[in-house]
């Protein structure tokens, strides 16, 4: 879509905002609110399992607010007491201003009563501005490289509601602010719709993906091979020819981690926690690092090796993938490594069957605690496996390396353009309330039907 631009524009003074058109006077925050910016209690609430539902960071996301992500309830006579600093009202926009998706923002579109905790500031627009076009303006690329700029570490991120208050934004005449809202809400919601069609071929996919997974390992790759009952509820029918094994006969020694936290280095051996291991590859954007010293010290314990299955047992639990690395690294207690016995199974087949359905929901109901939920080693050892002949384990893995790559292919291609559409989406919204498009005359666009 090619659209024009305004005719004459001026230097908005704000680096991070650049130029405006000439006819947009720069406001701040504070001048533009009903009343001043506030926030919620700055005490954590009793919670109930229904009552008054109790917003919180996590349920702020891409402009709205999910109330299926809420942390709880909480009573009525609590929602009157925090209702006297500041009680929520349709068209207030929430922005979070600690912890990791500082800046993120959304607009309350509901008149249902609620209430929010002190990670959120609340910003009611007054009568000089299009709730909407605020939003939008804080959505925008340029408004978010300010909040970066002006944020502050200490255990997290965050920044201070003095610092919200005065950020500038431009303000265009209110009937420009609200045709730009109404064209950035058309706009929107169809890349919205086309993020959600690509989102529902990644769940199709995923899906596909473990049912190719469980059959294979279950059923094997002969459907006409003669059948026989395993005995296990889990399993199923499985392939005459095939054994039914508990995991502990296929390993030769299952061991975990440590059970503490180390110190961690910025340059060391990589040590690998429940969230480093996917089913569909390593994760290691975050991983930590220990001292050559702990390295050693917990090779005492268990040294995990090139061909060794890692199984998840805390956190993520129930996730399997073999090391197909040499580099050197460790475990933390969260991951189990698993030494398989090669004369009996390939690692690759076990590391197939225990992210099956079938031996997935072995490991849900194998983990225990209150708190904080573990597989532990010897409940582990106890999952059912359907175990064929070695050579047929390597066809088998054969084939799933196979089909599971094009799947995984797929689901890239439409994660790839998820990501071009956010950004699409991002600098559509960036360049209308900045005003380097002009959009007046195209924003004459029915609402959505959740605005209107």
């Amino acid at each position: 879509m090619s659209l024009p631009r305004y005719e004459k524009y001026k230097d908005s003074g704000i680096a991070w905002l650049g130029e405006v058109p000439s006819h947009w006077p720069v406001s701040s925050l504070k001048h533009i609110v009903a009343c001043p910016i506030t926030d919620g209690p700055h005490e954590t609430p009793v919670f109930l399992d229904e009552g008054v539902p109790f917003v919180s960071a996590e349920a702020v996301s891409s402009g709205r607010i999910e109330f299926s992500k809420i942390r709880g309830f909480i009573s009525e006579e609590s929602h009157r007491t925090y209702s006297q600093k500041y009680k929520p009202q349709n068209g207030d926009i929430f922005m979070v201003k600690s912890g990791a998706t500082t800046g993120v923002t959304a607009i309350v579109e509901t008149d249902a009563d609620f209430n929010i905790w002190s990670p959120l500031a609340a910003i009611r627009c007054g009568s000089t501005s299009v709730p909407r076009f605020v939003l939008n303006f804080m959505r925008s690329q340029n408004f978010q490289e300010a909040v970066t700029l002006n944020w502050s570490f200490g255990t997290q991120q965050n920044i201070g509601m003095g610092v919200i208050e005065n950020l500038a934004l431009p303000l265009p005449p209110i009937d420009e602010q609200q045709a730009i809202a109404n064209f950035l809400d058309h706009e929107t919601t169809k890349i919205d719709a086309l993020i959600a069609e690509q989102q529902r071929l990644i769940e199709l996919l995923r899906e596909k993906r473990q049912a190719v997974i469980s059959h294979a390992v279950t059923k094997g790759l002969n459907p006409a091979a003669p059948m026989k009952p395993s005995g296990i509820e889990w399993l199923g029918d499985i392939p005459a020819h095939w054994d039914r094994v508990q995991l502990g006969k296929v390993c030769v020694g299952i061991s975990d981690g440590p059970h503490f936290s180390p110190q961690y280095v910025d340059d060391g051996y990589l040590f690998l926690s429940a969230r480093n291991i996917r089913v569909d590859g390593w994760s290691f954007d975050d991983a930590k690092y220990i001292s050559e010293q702990d390295y050693r010290e917990f090779c005492k314990r268990v040294v995990p090796q090139e061909g060794d299955v890692l199984y998840t047992k805390g956190g993520t639990t129930g996730v399997a993938r073999v090391v197909d690395f040499a580099t050197l690294f460790q475990v933390w207690v969260h991951v189990a490594v698993l030494k398989i016995d090669n004369t009996v199974a390939n690692p690759y087949f076990v590391a197939y069957a225990l992210n099956s359905t079938n031996c997935y929901e072995q490991s849900q109901l194998h983990t225990r605690g209150a708190t904080n939920q573990d597989l532990g080693l010897t409940r582990m050892t106890k999952i059912w496996l359907a175990l064929p002949p070695k050579e047929v384990q390597v066809e088998i893995v054969g084939m799933l390396d196979q089909q599971i790559a094009q799947l995984d292919a797929l689901t890239a291609e439409a994660q790839s353009a998820i990501t071009l559409l956010q950004e699409r989406r991002t600098a559509l919204i960036s360049a209308a309330v900045t005003g380097k498009i002009d959009v007046r005359s195209l924003a004459s666009f029915p609402l959505p039907a959740r605005l209107r």
